[in-house]
């Protein structure tokens, strides 16, 4: 019985020395990940730190940038607004001249064609002795 019971002690041995082992493997590979782990982490955090401020920078500099735009299109709608205003004063302008020219272009037509005609009229009754108009 006492043969017994150190057979069975030392395959009990036996047994937690090879757990003992495979433990120690498994704890091995364990801190190696999280050594490894750890490092990559720590090496995003510091990339989106970095990432975070660039990214910050940039939303300050755009956002200075828009209130520029802002100001700039609210300068360049005053200045078409002014300017359609002029567009229209010198296209009034322009319509009332034109309608004037052309006013003063059919009376001056209308002109020609009476003197014209009283040309014609007192070369019949001066019998041909009136001047010749080419015409």
């Amino acid at each position: 019985p006492i043969k017994r019971v150190v057979k069975l002690l030392q395959k009990m041995k036996a047994e937690l020395e090879e757990e003992a082992s495979k433990e120690d493997e498994m704890y091995d590979k364990m801190v190696c990940w999280c050594e490894t782990n750890e490092k990559e982490k720590t090496k995003a955090i510091a990339d989106a730190d970095a990432k975070d401020k660039d990214l910050t920078a940039e939303i300050e500099q755009r956002s200075a940038s828009v209130g520029e735009l802002v100001t700039t299109i609210e300068m360049l709608k005053k200045q078409i607004a002014e300017d359609n205003a002029s567009l229209e004063k010198a296209t009034a302008i322009r319509e009332k001249a034109a309608a004037e020219f052309l006013e003063t272009e059919t009376d001056l037509l209308q002109t020609i064609s009476n003197l014209r005609n009283a040309v014609d009229v007192l070369a019949k009754h001066q019998g041909g002795s009136f001047l010749q108009m080419n015409g």
